[in-house]
């Protein structure tokens, strides 16, 4: 639940927010995009969400070192249900700055210093393009309904 408030917080809170929407938006149409994201997938991804994005075993419970699995990106997961911009802020400053919990342990890595901008997108829009499209579709919508919920 703190998690979830903390990410609700980040993500209502600051103006800047209408910027990132709008600066970081997945492109699962550009081919010269996809390239580079599979390149990036196969090399920094794929070890722990797989080659098909399916993720790794009971990924909802944590397991005996206190942290959770990695989730699956295709659309059995959670993945889809957020907006870039969260996607984003998620792969580039990780889940504990995010929600503002400095504690807060997970294995997934920070990518900040390691991927340049250009290539947390592209590697988020080859994930994207990996889904059916009604479900591409679907995180259309909540791209859309997170952009109007920004402040102008």
């Amino acid at each position: 639940m703190l998690v979830v408030a903390g990410i609700l917080y980040f993500f209502l809170s600051a103006g800047g927010r209408r910027e990132a929407a709008l600066t970081h938006t997945l492109r699962p149409d550009d081919p010269q995009v996809l390239q580079v994201g599979a390149r990036i997938y196969a090399q920094n991804c794929v070890a722990c969400h797989g080659t098909k994005g399916e993720g790794q075993p009971n990924w909802r419970d944590r397991g005996s070192d206190g942290l959770l699995p990695a989730p699956p990106h295709d659309p059995s997961g959670h993945t889809w249900h957020h907006p870039d911009a969260q996607l984003f802020a998620i792969t580039k400053h990780g889940l504990a700055k995010l929600i503002d919990q400095p504690d807060y342990r997970t294995a997934m890595p920070v990518y900040d210093g390691v991927l340049s901008d250009d290539e947390i997108v592209a590697v988020l829009s080859w994930i994207k393009a990996q889904w059916p499209l009604e479900v591409q579709q679907r995180h259309d919508e909540i791209n859309a309904q997170y952009r109007k919920s920004l402040p102008r």
